[in-house]
Formats: structure tokens, C-alpha cells, sequence
């Protein structure tokens, strides 16, 4: 025996945002890095879920998810996203988003098949891309505004593109994507024939730029797989509850592939998600509300230590860049920022196809408890502002 591992993980590594995660748990900082989303989570949603325990809810659900919460889900789609879908045939539930991407991408691409990605980018769908086999075409977008060039964008399609990837709101720019760019993306896709993946998990948190789905676009309807789920909304990422909404041929492949890889999400969870996405429209309202204070908080505690924060229309992170000659690159920055003052950020270049773009950037999560996020604020407030 040689002991090769498979090619696709020769090159995988531990994310950036894990990585620096774990460090500051071992110093005990303040950690502004990963989207954990440390706060409460709703007490409607855990009573349900305790509930569901107790009721012993606790075998397989249906393989694409428990009917009560494939229901809620279509009414939400309709009333929030502009999306008609019916819970039987076109919507799937199952481990998170990344799982459900994960399902998406198996469906509809084959190895060596091309995707096009905006960046900066998440980095666990390129990771998950290129683990499954497939390659990344970039399409860049720049700060402040992270606009795209449309000739860049079209210049991205060839024959071998099979879907295009939208993250709105985006990790992690903050970027909303206007209807106008949604429309351009969609008339792109169907003139190459390409499917669009968009990942909208934060989607209730913007700020005062409307939420717009592609997938309610009349020219997009057809062609949309909408990821979403109860992580950042509900303040659960560790419940693993995330959905695909598609048209029914492409869902029911989902939903077999994610009962292949694994079987189904939590069952008493889900039903804790039943109960939040019956909350009032005022609980996704002050949850805005308060990430806007925070947002602003950072963002002011950031320009008084001399970076200058990128600020998001939507989301909870902020890409902040610093001058060159601060710090030697984004990793010397977060390294020298963690050791120096406790706080925990991420590496610019982690989310950059050419990582040199991020060089003297940093990017801050802002997803904390108040207490929690003006520690952190106070901390920062000991960096130098001057290089």
C-alpha cells in the first residue's frame, strides 16, 4: 500500500476563516472572523425544537424534508422572494447550504464542466466546486461599490459553462445585486443555455437595498436553483437546516443526491424552523435594525484606526483595506491584529481569484452580541492609526 490519498484533496486545506477561529478561541479573543453568529436564537424556535425532542420526533423525515416545513418554506418564497413553488415537487430541505449547493452542483454538472463565480467569493463554493471535479472562471468585482464589468462578465461564457454562481447578499462584499444585474445575468444564462445557482442566505439582512431573487425573474424562472436556509436568519448555523428551491426535474435529483450524501437534516430541528419562519415581519426588521447599528459601529471604530471600510449594502461582514506598508500582506495583518489586540479577522487574499486583490484588505464579521462587538471595538481602538 502507497498511501496516496485522492488527487481532489491533495491541495484542500482548512479555510482561513476556521483556521483564525480556532486561534482566537485558544487566546480568548474576540472572534470578528468566522459567521458563527453567536446570538440568541429566537425562543419560538427553540421551544418548537425542544418540543419536537420531547415529542420524539427523532427518525428519518422525508427525504427532501418534513411537509410542515416544506409548506412554510413555499409560502415564504412567495410572499418574500417572488417565487411560486410547489413544497411536494420543487422544494428540498437537507443539511445546510453548503450540503444543498453541494446537491445543486452534483445535479447539474459533470466533472471538467465550468462555473462562473463572481469575485471575491465565498470560499467554501469554490472549494466545494473544485472538489467535485469542476473548474472556476472568475468574473471581478471591485470595491467600494463591487460593481463587474458587463464585458467581463460576458466574456466568462463558453461552451463548457454549465451554471453560474450569485451570492446576494454577498459574503464577503456585502454586495446586493441590483434587479438590473440579476436581469443581465439571466439573459446571459439563457443564451448559453446555463443553469443559475444563487445562494440568498442573507437575505433578510439588507440595508435599504431590496432583496431580488433571480429565480422570480420571468426570464430566469426555468433555469434557478434559489439556496437558502435558517442559519444566519434564526441565528442556528449549527443546525445544519438549509433548502434548494428549483424546478421539480432538477429538485427531485437534489433531493435523491442529498439522501445519498446524507440521508436528512436534523428532524427536531426542522421543526424549530417551522415555528421561526412564522414569526412576525417585525422580528426580520429589528434584526436589520440591529446589524445596521452594528455595522456602523465597526465601520466607525475601523476609519478611526486608520483602515477604510468597505460598507455593505447587505449581510454582516465588512472587507476593510489598509494602507500598503501597514502590514506586510492580509495574513501579517490578521496575525499581528490577533496577537497584538485579541480580535479575530480573516484574510482579504482568502477570498480573491488573484489573492494580490486582497492583499490590505481584512474582512470583519459583525454578527455578535452587542457586549461581545464593543469589546471587540474597544480592542481595535489600540491599533496605531498611523503606518
Amino acid at each position: 500500500m502507497d498511501g496516496r490519498l485522492a488527487e481532489r484533496v491533495e491541495s484542500l486545506e482548512q479555510s482561513d476563516i476556521r483556521r483564525f477561529s480556532a486561534w482566537c478561541a485558544e487566546i480568548g479573543g474576540v472572534n470578528l472572523s468566522q459567521g458563527v453568529c453567536d446570538q440568541p436564537a429566537p425562543d419560538a424556535v427553540k421551544a418548537a425544537a425542544k418540543k419536537a425532542i420531547d415529542d420524539d420526533h427523532a427518525v428519518y423525515t422525508h427525504m427532501r424534508g418534513i411537509a410542515p416545513l416544506r409548506e412554510a418554506i413555499a409560502a415564504k418564497m412567495d410572499r418574500f422572494n417572488g417565487i411560486k413553488a410547489d413544497p411536494e415537487t420543487e422544494i428540498a430541505v437537507g443539511v445546510g447550504t453548503a450540503a444543498m449547493f453541494s446537491c445543486a452542483v452534483l445535479s447539474l454538472m459533470n466533472p471538467g464542466d465550468e462555473a462562473i463565480v463572481f469575485s471575491p467569493y465565498y470560499s467554501y463554493h469554490v472549494n466545494l466546486l473544485r472538489l467535485l471535479g469542476n473548474k472556476v472562471r472568475f468574473v471581478d468585482t471591485h470595491p467600494p461599490d463591487w460593481r463587474y464589468a458587463s464585458e467581463q462578465l460576458a466574456a466568462a461564457f463558453n461552451e463548457r459553462t454549465r451554471i453560474i454562481l450569485v451570492n446576494t447578499p454577498a459574503n464577503p462584499s456585502g454586495k446586493v445585486f441590483s434587479e438590473a444585474e440579476l436581469a443581465e445575468i439571466a439573459r446571459l444564462a439563457r443564451e448559453h443555455d446555463v443553469w443559475i445557482i444563487t445562494d440568498e442566505i442573507y437575505e433578510y439582512i439588507t440595508y435599504g437595498q431590496p432583496h431580488v431573487s433571480v429565480g422570480s425573474l420571468p426570464e430566469a424562472a426555468d433555469r434557478t436553483v434559489t439556496i437558502s436556509g435558517a442559519s444566519k436568519t434564526y441565528a442556528v448555523t449549527g443546525w445544519r437546516v438549509g433548502y434548494a428551491v428549483a424546478p421539480a426535474r432538477v429538485c427531485d435529483k437534489i433531493g435523491v443526491v442529498s439522501d445519498h450524501l446524507t440521508i436528512c437534516s436534523p428532524a427536531p430541528l426542522q421543526h424549530g424552523i417551522v415555528a421561526g419562519m412564522a414569526l412576525p415581519d417585525s422580528y426580520y426588521a429589528d434584526m436589520c435594525a440591529d446589524y445596521l447599528v452594528k455595522r456602523d459601529m465597526l465601520a466607525e471604530t475601523l476609519r478611526e484606526v486608520g483602515f477604510d471600510p468597505y460598507v455593505p449594502e447587505g449581510s454582516y461582514y465588512m472587507l476593510a483595506g489598509f494602507e500598503p506598508g501597514r502590514y506586510e500582506n492580509a495574513t501579517h495583518a490578521t496575525e499581528s491584529i490577533l496577537e497584538g489586540v485579541g480580535v479575530a479577522t480573516v484574510p482579504g487574499s482568502a477570498f480573491y481569484r488573484d489573492p494580490a486583490d486582497g492583499e490590505h484588505q481584512l474582512r470583519f464579521c459583525y454578527a455578535k452580541q452587542m457586549a461581545d462587538l464593543k469589546e471587540g471595538c474597544t480592542r481595535l481602538r489600540r491599533l496605531s492609526a498611523k503606518v
